[in-house]
């Protein structure tokens, strides 16, 4: 018996990408149920799923899909109409293959969980078919089989269009053999792409191939189901193919039908996609010899990396940086030729963004959950809304993919919720019934900037004043004092919330605290701006990557610190006299700008930093669109850095973000810019 778990890392992931694609072509599918193309698409990936499951001895899954299967295959058949309420048990029966491949990821088995109702839905569907036209189908083929199906020699399974057929009849000229080949893999075929690619070595040694059911890219990437067929010319006979193809492993069954004269008198049409897709190289043979020529089948160019192992390599490289700041540090004061040390940090630096690069995923893999998640809201609150989405190219580390999901949950089901008016209140407000959610992916330098903007109600700022007296956070006098933008502010304060009732999707602002303490965490921060009776938009901003940040070190005291040169503004200098007390805060007027001053050394208890200097050395560091100055001893220059954790024990000490290791061996603390700045 074969050890199957060896395979479940790889289930578990091509299983993963076709629930995805499942849940997109459910998504088409309600908006166009008439739509062939999308039913079929549906129909393979149950059909994929159903034989993947079957290999893996997942019997529940199997019986799941091969249900679905049935069902399915009534839409196709037009036997019954799909609604909305039918594309609900679908994605009930997405739910519960997502369930059972989780559990299969985390214990590598199904599970005891049968999902009868999700069974019983589906028999219910079945049972409406009250006509049994698939049974009496299948009774007339069996009375009358050369109704439908001729024989194989006489029906081919490809269409040829006009370039075929004018290659074709070359051939013919030639005395050459056309033979259309088809090939069915073992049900527990686990490397398709792999013994299609035998195949494929047999047929360049002794054919040309000049046609390809689904195409030789698709056949490459494992985008086809058990089966697939080809269209061959060449010099040898119809046993010699089977013969050869049979005997690669894995193969079930192999139909060599010899194409005729008589099926090319058909009307043939030229097929634009098909010249080039599917015959590669063939316009100057066939200028110069009219001959065909073979598609040179290619093994996959994409491979799956653990991202531990991703991990590993990016410390690997973290470390050649630190040992490159070293060999800086150490020759700083030498006459010596600085060529090589130049080099090697041009290398360091390419071999990083490379390293980058590898692990950059498009932030795609996080949007895709939502369009569906913003159907089932809809559907619950018996709201029209549009989900729309730009960006999802944009990308973002692996790292950071695995953390935005969950914050951007929440925004969303906020917006969706409670920042959307229901359907009768947008007409009497003049609106359009059905409301939008804009989610918005960009890059901005080092930063990916993420947007959810609705057409909503927006955030009512006197509200928001009155929950704030209410609460007893700020007297009436001061929040007077606030500007619209301060008092929205208090949103993401803990469990601060301007609901007049809590649903069981979200409260305007109840859980924003996590959603700014977990994007703080990442190194980002979150923004609000409203406009009464228009909408509201949450903008976060996050940077690229949290392993390797170019900053700015400072001394101060005796202590190097290091400040995000993303977060800097600029960098000033001024005179002790020029530190006025405002509302019992320090501030500098820079520029016509009032900017609040943070002591560091007062903050962090550094005991020797310099107090009486003559000329202070401010570091304007932006938040959002805020300004603090930064008040440091001394600059000491600006350094490529690893930012390294501090560990469980030290995770939650305030104001710092992370340590560095610098080039002289010494630790520099990393200072978090958005829990110092006010």
């Amino acid at each position: 018996m074969m050890d199957m778990n060896q395979y479940l890392d790889i289930f578990v992931e091509e299983a993963k990408e076709h629930l995805q694609q499942l849940n997109t072509s459910l998504l088409q599918l309600e908006k166009n149920n008439k739509d062939k193309a999308i039913l079929n698409e549906i129909f393979r990936v149950a059909h994929t799923l159903k034989g993947m499951a079957g290999t893996m001895g997942f019997v529940k899954m199997q019986t799941l899909t091969h249900h679905m299967e049935d069902v399915l295959d009534l839409f196709r058949n037009e036997r019954i109409v799909v609604d909305s309420d039918m594309v609900d048990i679908l994605f009930e029966c997405l739910d519960a293959l997502e369930t059972y491949v989780n559990t299969v990821s985390l214990s590598g088995q199904e599970g005891n969980e049968e999902f009868q109702s999700v069974l019983d839905a589906l028999a219910n569907i079945l049972g409406t078919n009250k006509g049994k036209k698939k049974t009496a189908s299948i009774e007339n083929k069996e009375e009358n089989p050369t109704e439908e199906f001729k024989p194989v020699s006489e029906k081919l399974r490809v269409e040829f269009n006009q370039y075929d057929a004018n290659v074709i009849r070359k051939a013919f000229e030639a005395d050459m053999n056309v033979f259309e080949i088809h090939v069915e893999l073992d049900q527990g075929c686990l490397l398709k792409a792999a013994r299609a690619f035998i195949v494929f070595q047999i047929l360049e040694k002794n054919a040309d191939v000049i046609k390809s059911v689904p195409k030789v890219e698709d056949i490459e990437d494992e985008r086809f189901d058990l089966e697939f067929t080809v269209v061959a010319i060449t010099k040898k006979d119809k046993e010699f193919f089977v013969n050869e193809i049979n005997s690669v492993a894995e193969i079930s069954n192999v139909e060599v039908t010899q194409v005729l004269p008589q099926h090319l008198d058909v009307e043939t049409e030229k097929d634009d996609n098909s010249t080039e897709a599917e015959i590669s190289g063939t316009t100057d043979k066939t200028q110069d010899e009219n001959q065909p020529v073979v598609r040179t089948y290619k093994t996959n160019k994409t491979v799956r990396v653990d991202i531990e192992r991703l991990d590993t390599l990016m410390n690997l490289v973290s470390e050649l940086i630190i040992i490159k700041n070293s060999l800086e540090a150490s020759f700083e004061n030498v006459d010596i030729d600085t060529d090589s040390i130049e080099y090697l940090e041009r290398i360091t630096t390419s071999i990083h963004d490379a390293v980058m690069k590898v692990r950059m995923v498009p932030i795609e893999q996080v949007f895709n959950r939502f369009p569906r998640m913003i159907r089932d809201i809809s559907r619950e609150l018996d709201k029209d809304i549009e989900l729309h989405m730009v960006g999802a190219e944009t990308e973002l580390d692996r790292t950071l993919i695995d953390e935005i999901g969950d914050p951007l949950i929440h925004i969303l089901r906020n917006s969706a919720d409670h920042g959307l008016e229901s359907r009768t209140e947008r007409e009497k407000l003049g609106k359009p019934s059905v409301g939008n959610i804009y989610l918005r992916a960009y890059q901005d330098g080092n930063n990916v900037v993420i947007e959810v903007e609705d057409d909503g109600r927006g955030i009512d700022a006197s509200k928001v004043r009155r929950k704030i007296v209410e609460k007893g956070l700020e007297t009436a006098e001061i929040v007077n004092s606030f500007s619209d933008k301060e008092v929205i502010d208090y949103l993401f304060k803990p469990s601060f919330s301007t609901a007049e009732e809590v649903t069981d999707l979200s409260g305007r602002g109840v859980g924003l605290d996590v959603v700014k303490t977990k994007i703080e965490a990442l190194g980002g921060m979150v923004e609000v701006d409203t406009v009464w009776g228009k909408g509201t938009k949450f903008s976060i901003r996050i940077p690229l990557t949290l392993a390797i940040i170019q900053a700015l070190l400072v001394h101060i005291g005796s202590e190097k610190y290091a400040i995000p040169l993303s977060s800097i503004s600029e960098i000033v200098n001024v005179q002790p006299e020029e530190i006025r007390m405002v509302r019992e805060q320090e501030v500098i007027l820079l520029r016509d700008m009032v900017i609040p001053v943070v002591r560091l050394n007062k903050i962090l208890e550094v005991p020797d930093s310099l107090e009486d200097q003559k000329n202070i050395t401010c570091v304007i560091v932006k938040k959002g669109d805020k300004l603090s100055a930064f008040l440091v001893d001394s600059l000491v220059g600006q350094q490529e850095i690893v930012i390294k954790s501090l560990g469980k024990v030290l995770s939650n000490i305030k104001y710092i973000a992370g340590a560095t290791i610098l080039g002289d061996g010494n630790v520099a603390l990393i200072l978090d810019v958005n829990s110092l700045a006010l």
